[in-house]
């Protein structure tokens, strides 16, 4: 019989090292956003460094959460999803509270948690929405408003955490700018909500867009939601040129992505966008990034369409 190889022994971790665990930390946050979002990722191309790291590690954290609720494995009822998710946020305030997980995502969300000033005020919500996804099969006003807050609103105050921290007064410029940027992280939720529409409804069985059914969905009820989707990016357009510069340009191109998929949106027959998700094809969506760069961040004139 071999002997057992001994386990390698090493002197007390050095700051070096702690880098980087951090820096494999946030390759980890990287990886899963590349992997699952394009839109994302081009708009998080165009934040500063430290800043892009710190939105990548929030919405990093998002999809895994989204992950256990909407991708069970074979298997995998209800019951265990919850404890998954449950043990996600478990694992997510002991590391905000302690610096370190074990979990590379968790461990570059805490990072930047404590680094921009995000706490369970902000975590709390958002996984209640989650929690929400295993159980109702269709919102009403009240709970659908709920969700979005918690699932998509507060995802938005996160970032705007990590776009103010290097500011003079960061809390004074999060008081001002919080509304709009729940009302963007708002308009993002109901524009995927509108795109999924036949996927939640037929695969996921849930119902979010009050008035409107998947199955017979009326033009009024559709155009109506493109309103209130509209209203949301008209608000949320008003702080865009109040924010820092190192991230300007990167929120006017996630405002106009969107603001691009409303546009086409409100082209489609209702019981077509079921059945086919609308999409902004690549070279569009390269066209609306560099013209937000040439406008420094300021969001395109209203009803202009890149098709």
């Amino acid at each position: 019989m071999s002997p057992r190889p001994m386990a390698s022994r090493r002197s007390p971790a050095t700051t070096s090292q702690y880098v980087r665990y951090d820096e494999v930390a946030e390759a980890s946050a990287d990886l899963v956003i590349r992997s699952y979002s394009s839109s994302f990722g081009l708009a998080s191309r165009l934040l500063a460094g430290r800043i892009r790291r710190d939105v990548r590690n929030i919405y990093a954290l998002v999809r895994v959460a989204d992950e256990i609720v909407d991708a069970p494995r074979p298997g995998q009822d209800v019951d265990s999803r919850r404890v998954a998710l449950d043990q996600l946020e478990a694992d997510t305030l002991a590391a905000m509270d302690s610096g370190s997980s074990t979990n590379l995502v968790v461990h570059a969300f805490a990072r930047t948690a404590r680094r921009v000033g995000v706490d369970d005020s902000l975590t709390a919500p958002f996984f209640a929405s989650m929690r929400t996804d295993l159980t109702c099969r269709e919102h009403d006003d009240d709970s659908l408003a709920t969700y979005i807050y918690g699932s998509a609103e507060v995802v938005g105050l996160m970032c705007l955490r990590a776009f103010l921290v290097e500011e003079p007064d960061p809390d004074a410029g999060y008081e001002a700018m919080a509304p709009g940027a729940q009302r963007l992280g708002a308009a993002f939720q109901k524009v995927n909500f509108l795109r999924d529409l036949g996927v939640d409804d037929g695969e996921l069985g849930r119902r979010y867009l009050t008035g409107l059914d998947p199955q017979a969905p009326s033009d009024a009820a559709w155009q109506r939601w493109l309103d209130d989707i509209d209203d949301d990016l008209a608000a949320a357009a008003l702080i865009i040129p109040e924010l820092p510069v190192a991230a300007r340009v990167a929120v006017c191109t996630a405002h106009d992505l969107f603001a691009e998929l409303s546009a086409r949106l409100r082209t489609v027959a209702p019981e077509d966008a079921v059945t086919a998700r609308v999409r902004v094809p690549g070279p569009v969506k390269a066209r609306i990034a560099a013209a937000a760069a040439v406008r420094r961040g300021y969001p395109r004139a209203e009803g202009v369409s890149n098709r």
